[in-house]
């Protein structure tokens, strides 16, 4: 018989382990309090009998625990409770070490493959897992109550970021560009001024991602629109340029050309401009080892219409011609980069033929079939379900709750979220036995547990002083906070807002239900569940004035380990627990035949209910020769939901040069990519570019994770 150890392995069931354990603590008492050798056995085979297959070590010596505690013998179960427990804070430390030691080696696959745009040979990446792995180990043992710590652990939760969670550190940021810009910064102690070009504003918007991505751990959003000022700024520099050259010259231009040469001068700054936000995200490497998680958004109707519009305008139709165009790899093959991640707002003035910048539309659709960006938020849909406001999210899909400010005007731009604490939906509807009555009495446990993980969240973040990251909190990017002064204030009132995830709701309906939540039978117990999160978050909010939001988790690494938690907790369940994964948030699952259209009809519903954060995607083939269905896919987005992307593919063989899709293929029990040209499976010799999780990853995925991608069924 085998029981399941710490780190997941199987071990044969050992009887004499359990009698050396009771017999070691029973030497270190007064002999007047010792049991008997005989004493021993008898209560080790009471144990015995109780273990059956897959048991966990941990509920062992539980066992003992309470044997020795019925037993009456006080003392020794004292010293074996002391004991247990320093052995664990013993293994724990060890295994820290392990961790380190064996991801410096790079021969830790979890952490290998735990992100998809993190290269774990690079050594500032190594060093950024190494004070990672540091982190979670304080958290575990000091920061964390030990409940919630061990529902982490075992799968029943997810408690997000635990290596960044011993510093005074957030999620993800809306930054307020427009503030920094037009009211100068400070960048590592250097005063910087409003810039008097496009290009340098540019460039300025480049030192502001990677300084705002070295002081927070999630994503991080800005608007194009509030580079379109500078603009009109540069226009203005070259015409007076021109008029000296010409005076100069002696030359007199007519109006025509004047103009002509005006504008193919600006062109050529907005074009140098683009290029150094879009090279400089690609190259910049932060001090956790890889390039910001920055998303670009390209609203036209964010600013005013007439020449600021028109000048945006330039701007977005200029990043979408890069992005089509792609970058070089080490090979000189043009690919398809991982950021930034672009987002572009259809409303009525682009989303028809005939409407005013249909034609940036068109090139939005062209990008989308070759680069698979940008994604689109619908103006209309976003006005109904966010009191009337356009926003972006803050990276790949977090969203702000709606706030406004003591004038009444609405406010977005340097806020963000506190932090997010995950509920595994699937490992609540296994434990509820499929019993309804049980199954809600349960979730409000299961609950409470994530709501006190948040408000250690929200908690840790008090007291922070603004002088962690001066970026941050004093210069603008989301406060102009004194020196010394706390962010306090910004954790209350709507301002920031912490997240409530879940994961897993296709399984968790399939199982409470036996049918996919697509089915109009299991459709309401689907949008009960939804509704019952967000009923508990409005109670938390009530109580302290904190913005809890329900938000459906992007799980990248985290699919396989709450496949794995489940397989050891509950064993192989045909149709939920069968694969190495299970559902982002409250995805149609992978598997489901479905088209795109009823897809995005049917998971706006649940989008209305995921108000901190949501994304909908649909598969798609080859789309390059069928623009008109992209924009026919995009036609429909505008009408039926908010936010939505295409998923196409885009890779690349670097030993052959095929350009087509790399495949997975099943190889001795595991997932490999591998070219169907020349056969290569060497990761490190081919470019594999897809979509996971909001975000486009490059540096391939551990095997639940990938096995999803293999599973995925084209919705067009």
């Amino acid at each position: 018989m085998y029981i399941q150890k710490r780190n997941g392995s199987k071990a044969i069931f050992d009887i004499t382990k359990i009698i050396a354990a009771i017999a070691g603590a029973n030497k270190e008492v007064e002999q007047m309090h010792q049991l008997q050798t005989q004493e021993i056995k008898e209560i080790a085979g009471k144990i015995a009998a109780k273990v059956s297959e897959g048991t966990h070590v941990e509920t062992i010596q539980d066992r003992v625990e309470d044997a020795l505690l019925e037993k009456g013998v006080f003392k020794v179960a004292k010293t074996y409770i002391k004991y247990r427990y320093r052995r664990d804070l013993v293994r724990k430390s060890n295994s820290t070490d392990e961790q380190i030691l064996t991801l410096i080696e790079t021969k830790n696959e979890e952490i290998k493959e735990e992100n998809s745009n993190k290269n774990p040979t690079v050594v500032s990446v190594q060093r950024d897992y190494m004070a990672g792995e540091v982190s979670k180990d304080v958290t575990r043992r000091f920061l964390l109550e030990e409940d919630i710590s061990k529902a982490h652990e075992e799968g029943i939760i997810h408690f997000h970021d635990t290596d960044y969670f011993a510093q005074h550190m957030h999620n993800c940021d809306l930054v307020n560009l427009e503030d920094m810009l037009q009211n100068g910064t400070v960048i590592s102690g250097t005063m910087i001024e409003k810039p008097h070009s496009f290009a340098t504003a540019c460039n300025i918007t480049t030192q502001i991602i990677a300084q705002v991505a070295s002081t927070q751990y999630g994503g991080q959003s800005i608007s194009l629109s509030h580079l379109a000022p500078f603009v009109d700024i540069s226009r203005k520099k070259i015409i007076l340029d021109i008029e000296n050259e010409m005076h100069i010259a002696g030359v007199q231009l007519e109006k025509e050309k004047f103009n002509a040469l005006v504008h193919k001068r600006l062109q050529e700054e907005i074009n140098r401009g683009v290029q150094m936000i879009q090279y400089q995200i690609i190259t910049l490497m932060t001090t956790n080892g890889q390039a910001p998680f920055v998303t670009l958004f390209m609203y036209l109707n964010e600013v005013e219409e007439g020449q600021l519009r028109d000048d945006l305008s330039l701007i977005i139709e200029e990043m979408l011609r890069q992005r089509i165009k792609g970058v070089k790899n080490e090979k000189g093959v043009w690919t398809t980069p991982a950021f930034p991640k672009l987002i572009y707002v259809l409303s009525e003035n682009n989303i028809s033929e005939g409407s005013k910048y249909f034609d940036i539309t068109q090139l939005a659709a062209k990008c989308t079939a070759k680069r698979m960006v940008p994604d689109y938020i619908s103006e209309k849909k976003m006005r109904e379900l966010k009191n009337g406001d356009v926003y972006t999210c803050m990276g790949c899909r977090s969203f702000l709750t709606p706030y406004r400010d003591e004038q009444g005007q609405a406010k977005y731009y340097g806020r963000f979220n506190q932090g997010v604490v995950t509920l595994n939906l699937v490992d609540l509807a296994f434990s509820s036995d499929g019993d309804l009555t049980k199954f809600w009495k349960l979730f409000d446990e299961r609950l409470d547990l994530c709501y006190r993980g948040l408000m250690a969240r929200h908690n840790r973040l008090k007291g922070t002083k603004s002088d962690v990251a001066p970026i941050l909190w004093q210069y603008g990017a989301l406060a102009r906070l004194e020196k010394g002064q706390t962010i306090d204030h910004l954790l209350y009132g709507g301002y920031s807002t912490i997240s409530l995830g879940f994961a897993g709701l296709y399984e968790c309906v399939k199982f409470m239900t036996g049918k996919s939540h697509t089915d109009t039978s299991a459709e309401p117990f689907a949008l009960a569940v939804m509704q019952y999160m967000n009923d508990a978050c409005a109670k938390w909010k009530a109580k302290h004035n904190i913005d809890f939001s329900v938000y459906g988790t992007p799980l990248e690494s985290t699919t396989y380990k709450f496949a794995k938690a489940l397989k050891n907790r509950f064993g192989e369940i045909d149709g939920i627990t069968d694969k190495n994964y299970i559902t982002n948030s409250y995805h149609v699952h992978v598997t489901e035949k479905i088209d795109a259209f009823t897809k995005l009809g049917f998971e706006s519903k649940f989008q209305e209910l995921s108000p901190g954060g949501a994304i909908s995607y649909v598969e798609v083939p080859n789309m390059l020769d069928n623009i008109p269905a992209v924009i026919s896919v995009m036609q429909y987005i505008y009408d039926n939901i908010m936010y939505a992307e295409l998923n196409t593919k885009s890779d690349y063989c670097h030993k052959c040069g095929y350009g087509g899709e790399i495949e997975i293929v099943e190889s001795e029990d595991k997932l490999l990519w591998k070219c169907p040209s020349c056969g290569n499976t060497d990761q490190d010799h081919m470019s594999v570019t897809r979509r996971t999780c909001g975000y486009i990853g490059t540096q391939f995925w551990n095997q639940g994770r990938t096995q999803e991608i293999k599973e995925r069924v084209l919705h067009l």
